[in-house]
């Protein structure tokens, strides 16, 4: 069965500027089996309701600025719309009502991390969308309506950042150590996952230290965590593979649920 996965994808920018993080993802398409699709739950989707890409040939969207070098990188993956119809159908059951957008293509909180992982572009992508009024719990059910794609080959990836207080990033260079709440939030996180503590988890605004200064609302880049987390099983404990920060306040970590 394929893990699910949790990836902290940062800046735009980590696709062409080499560092640990842009080493870690390049090789963590490697460490375990290839997937016959991927769904990516990306931070920068924010809908009603679950949203699947179904095209055929999404675009690549470039939602940010930035230098020119960005701008020209294409990610030319296919599309999966039987997938995503299937998708559709297996939330539909469960009560989430699901919809397909036929036309979006993968913003940057899917494409950058998937560039880096699977660079041949050769494995068919459908994008998920985030419901930032619904919270912890509706992700969580997300992730498990979807967990038993996995023994089907499936990947189950949530794109967005462990810590993500954008506010304060021009206060930090590229290789600042974190200040305070971002190291004690990152540290908390990882033992909750590591813990299986998925109670924490759900209420980190109250369990998690400092934890609105690292996700002020609306948390858009934490909430995909939850999906991959809730298609690893109940309860089930988290691996961490990688740790590192940028600019201070941009936890870098990226788990495993397998």
């Amino acid at each position: 069965m394929i893990p699910s996965l949790f990836v902290s994808h940062g800046m735009p920018a980590i696709v062409i500027q080499p560092g640990h993080t842009h080493h870690f993802l390049k090789e963590l398409g490697g460490l375990f089996q290839r997937p016959r699709a991927i769904i990516c739950a990306s931070a920068h989707w924010e809908a009603v309701r679950p949203m699947l890409t179904g095209t055929s040939e999404p675009k690549t969207i470039h939602d940010f600025s930035g230098p020119r070098a960005l701008f020209d990188k294409k990610y030319p993956v296919a599309g999966h719309p039987q997938l995503a119809r299937e998708v559709v159908g297996m939330l539909n059951h469960a009560g989430l009502d699901a919809w397909i957008d036929p036309s979006r293509g993968l913003d940057h909180g899917a494409w950058v991390p998937l560039m880096l992982m699977y660079p041949d572009a050769k494995i068919p992508v459908v994008q998920l969308s985030i419901q930032t009024e619904l919270g912890p719990e509706h992700h969580l059910e997300l992730g498990r309506a979807l967990e038993p794609l996995r023994k089907d080959g499936v990947l189950i990836l949530g794109s967005g950042g462990a810590t993500h207080n954008l506010s304060e990033i021009q206060s930090y260079k590229v290789d600042a150590l974190p200040p305070e709440y971002a190291a004690a939030f990152d540290s908390w996180l990882e033992t909750a996952i590591t813990q299986g503590d998925e109670e924490s988890l759900i209420n980190y605004k109250a369990r998690g230290p400092s934890a609105l200064q690292n996700h002020p609302y609306p948390a858009e880049h934490f909430l995909p965590l939850f999906v991959p987390m809730g298609a690893g099983g109940p309860n089930g404990r988290g691996r961490v593979l990688h740790k590192a920060f940028m600019y201070g306040v941009l936890s870098m970590a990226a788990y495993a649920w397998e």
